[in-house]
């Protein structure tokens, strides 16, 4: 289409050649080409000057409008893949989100009005992803997906107890005492909720628990702790309130759980659109210097109750959280 309006604005076809940088024949013979393809005469090349069909003359007016709208709609995707405009859809999950994303979208909006927002919160969000949405809030390891995975925050997973339940059943030793204690599980993302993989050093033991109480509900299994009802296995950011008023207790201090840090997950690593960039920034930002979870549990102290078969009242805990220097509960 192009080559045919450079043709109407040029004398000759020795002209267009000029402006093409192409030979008069190599001109000729892709017009030709172009004439045969559509089956029908577009130059008339009889006459001393240049001279277009009728046919030829229509095709030039309707492409002149058709080359406008593809500049146009290539501006636009520009615009969309450049600016803050568009649609935004995150799929998150119920406790991280209510606690942390829904103000990150909260002020996103706010400072990028242009951009509308649908947020879906689940129980297993990567299953819900399936509604092509452009962002999941991820928290643990990704297994066989296809999604790119980039990173928000740290986040370990803490084996937890309250203190009434240490009272009664004593602090475990080792992973194996798990193993007879009452558990509570979290059901998420069609894992295994009941295989517990503890490392120290470089020793890493496999517990299959036996939960007494199993729920799809963070915050349920945490009362569920709270309560004394058994041991959880849950992330920090949702029990650090917890640990920081003594409610539940860290247990195994020298026994690490795998992390479950806190990503963003999108189908593609390249060419993602600026606001969905811009909205993985500002949830980077939400998170630095360090975890809110982090600063409310790091330098805390709790008291330890007496375990049954216990001597002493009062446990010193270290907990190393790589994050510059124990942690001691207890005093």
């Amino acid at each position: 289409m192009q080559f045919l309006l450079v043709i109407r604005e040029s004398a000759s076809l020795l002209a267009t050649a000029h402006k093409l940088g192409l030979t008069a024949s190599a001109v000729t013979q892709r017009l030709q080409q172009l004439e045969r393809k559509l089956g029908i005469q577009l130059v008339d090349r009889s006459a001393r000057q240049l001279q277009f069909t009728d046919e030829g003359e229509l095709l030039c007016q309707r492409g002149v409008g058709i080359i406008d709208e593809i500049a146009g709609l290539m501006e636009t995707l520009h615009a969309r893949r450049h600016g803050m405009v568009g649609r935004l859809a995150i799929n998150a999950p119920f406790g991280f989100d209510r606690r942390y994303v829904a103000s990150v979208v909260a002020a996103f909006r706010q400072r990028y009005p242009d951009v509308n927002i649908r947020m879906t919160l689940s129980d297993q969000p990567l299953v819900a992803s399936s509604d092509r949405s452009d962002l999941v809030i991820h928290i643990g390891e990704l297994r066989s997906s296809n999604l790119i995975s980039h990173y928000i925050a740290p986040n370990r997973r803490m084996l937890c107890a309250s203190p009434a339940f240490i009272e009664r059943y004593g602090l475990p030793a080792h992973p194996q005492d798990l193993a007879t204690l009452p558990t509570i599980a979290l059901h998420e993302n069609n894992e295994d909720v009941t295989l517990w993989q503890l490392r120290s050093r470089r020793t890493t033991v496999n517990i299959r628990t036996q939960p007494i109480l199993i729920s799809n509900d963070g915050e349920v299994i945490r009362q569920w702790a709270v309560e004394g009802l058994g041991v959880i296995m849950r992330s920090e950011w949702d029990v650090a309130d917890a640990l920081a008023e003594g409610k539940l207790l860290p247990l195994l201090p020298d026994w690490r759980l795998l992390d479950a840090n806190v990503v963003a997950l999108t189908h593609q690593g390249a060419g993602l659109p600026e606001r969905t960039r811009a909205f993985m920034r500002m949830m980077q930002e939400q998170f630095q210097p360090q975890a809110p979870w982090r600063q409310r549990w790091q330098a805390a102290r709790v008291s330890l109750p007496s375990s049954r078969a216990g001597e002493i009242f009062f446990l010193y805990i270290v907990v190393y959280l790589d994050i510059g220097g124990p942690c001691r509960w207890g005093e």
